[in-house]
């Protein structure tokens, strides 16, 4: 794909599809990570003289318009951080919006509506398509949270322009992602929490042809867990999926990658703020009991199998951060990661929840190489699969 620096901009209107589905609580946006995450590109085309239409879409409005979801507040957020007036259209295809993208002068910014509102940003709708087209003569592409969707600001669009090109973080994702995954600097050490192993088969399956360990921890260390011998009360454990659990741990064995699992874990009777907890291992936890957040030791043993490592890559918290009392895992192995990234280490820490944590628990964005802002296209381009987004670009002549 071509890459933005490449062209030249000045008088230029370019399109640019971005990854604003942000939080919003009461109209308030309540995170603007992803909103600073799309600035350098931004900024970019305003100073060689471009103007710029921004497209997004917020949440599932499932092809309705729902004001709940209308991307309004953040143009507000944007106007604060570029420092300049930002035009914004209720509708992305209406005549209105288009006379406003078609009447901007260089250096101006254009926010369109929430695509979502139309049924045809995510059935791919051709006509949808050559509509969004006509607010740009240059098509860029920078919202790495939606490349793994076909739908028309990604995709169908590409067929309506001549010059496209991907931007800054649509590089930056395939830069680090990519490189994860195809030649790490060694020991490359993998970190895996969430919920599920459902959804991450495939990234454990594509990252065991290259990790040197893989720590385990969340819920789904309990699958695992089990399938091992190892007690895990009445912890959460996907049963279908223990089959597929032990062919891992198997392959992992012939390939001679070391899988790491928590040793105790802090248990509770139910997930709740009020609910009493202690720390117990394994072997101790009582059948009512869930472990729902890694143990002290446990930490101590997975910051250890961080130490000297060349990579380490990081998707899942190691616990129910939300709640204080089932944080401190997610936030020790954390801070482990700051302080290898701060020895030389790349750290790459995949979107969604991952990123929520770090947020959350107050660490800063800084002391890591690079945490990617999306969940479900991070997920699919580590697990290598190819990102129909990615596709388009590239195959765009």
């Amino acid at each position: 794909m071509r890459k933005l620096a490449e062209l030249n901009l000045n008088k230029k209107r370019c399109l640019v599809r971005v990854d604003f589905n942000v939080p919003l609580i009461d109209g308030d946006v309540q995170n603007d990570f992803r909103i600073r995450a799309a600035l350098p590109t931004i900024r970019h085309c305003l100073q060689r003289g471009a103007s710029v239409v921004l497209m997004s879409h917020l949440g599932r409005p499932k092809g309705k318009v729902v004001p709940e979801l209308s991307l309004e507040p953040v143009a507000s957020v944007l106007e604060r951080l570029l420092g300049q007036v930002v035009q914004f259209s209720t509708d992305c295809i209406s005549e209105e919006a288009l006379a406003v993208s078609n009447n901007l002068g260089p250096g101006q910014v254009h926010l369109l509506e929430n695509l979502r509102f139309h049924p045809g940003e995510t059935d791919n709708d051709s006509s949808f398509s050559e509509r969004l087209a006509k607010h740009g003569n240059i098509y860029i592409n920078d919202a790495f949270g939606t490349a793994h969707r076909p739908h028309a600001s990604n995709v169908g669009v590409l067929d309506f322009f001549r010059l496209s090109a991907s931007g800054f973080l649509l590089e930056k994702e395939r830069k680090y992602l990519s490189r994860a995954i195809q030649s790490p600097k060694h020991p490359f050490v993998v970190i895996l929490g969430g919920a599920k192993v459902t959804g991450k088969i495939e990234l454990i399956h594509n990252l065991l042809k290259q990790a040197d360990k893989i720590i385990i921890g969340g819920a789904m260390a309990f699958t695992f867990l089990k399938v091992s011998g190892k007690k895990v009360g009445n912890s959460k454990v996907e049963e279908e999926k223990l089959s597929i659990a032990k062919k891992i741990l198997s392959e992992a064995d012939k390939n001679d990658v070391e899988i790491i699992l928590p040793v105790d874990v802090v248990a509770a009777p139910e997930l709740d703020e009020d609910s009493p907890w202690r720390v117990a291992k394994l072997d101790e936890l009582e059948e009512d009991e869930s472990g729902f957040d890694i143990g002290p030791e446990t930490s101590m043993i997975f910051e250890s199998h961080l130490d000297q490592a060349g990579t380490i890559l990081w998707n899942g918290p190691l616990g129910v951060f939300e709640i204080p009392a089932f944080s401190t895992g997610t936030h020790s192995i954390a801070h482990a990661i700051i302080n290898e990234t701060e020895e030389g280490a790349v750290s790459i820490v995949g979107g969604g929840d991952t990123a929520s944590a770090i947020e959350s628990l107050e660490l800063g964005m800084d002391g890591f190489t690079h945490i990617s802002t999306g969940g479900g296209a991070s997920l699919e381009l580590l697990s290598g699969l190819e990102l129909p987004a990615f596709k388009a670009l590239d195959d765009h002549e």
